[in-house]
């Protein structure tokens, strides 16, 4: 079962990456996020960083889809999310190797000429 802290921990260890300021997690390389908070949008109300979900880059429609049906348990998307390369991924679903995979996929596909270190877990 992985974590926040998890999340910062593994997002840190890659090379480039920076912290941005927020109420939650939110971590770019080359000025170009790769996961952050959730922050969900709450009917007649301010929206709710969730630290707790994820939301992951997956560089594509067809690796969405494919994270979507595989494990809707894990995976999931809203409305506002459409047609953007992107998952909210439930943490607690995911153990630490697989959460360091998801990552480190999210980096890869968004760092100039990525070549990441031995992962951690």
């Amino acid at each position: 079962m992985a974590d926040a802290d998890d999340v910062r921990r593994l997002a840190l260890a890659l090379p480039q990456v920076v912290e941005i300021d927020s109420e939650g997690f939110d971590f770019r390389v080359a000025d170009k996020g790769f996961v952050w908070s959730y922050p969900e949008r709450r009917p007649g109300t301010s929206r709710l960083i969730r630290t707790d979900v994820a939301v992951l880059y997956v560089g594509d429609e067809a690796e969405k889809q494919a994270l979507l049906l595989g494990e809707p348990e894990v995976f999931f998307t809203t409305p506002a999310y459409g047609g953007l390369p992107l998952v909210m991924l439930r943490l607690a679903q995911v153990n630490v190797d697989r959460l360091t995979e998801l990552l480190t996929d999210a980096w890869r596909m968004r760092a100039p000429d990525a070549r990441p270190g031995p992962a951690t877990g």
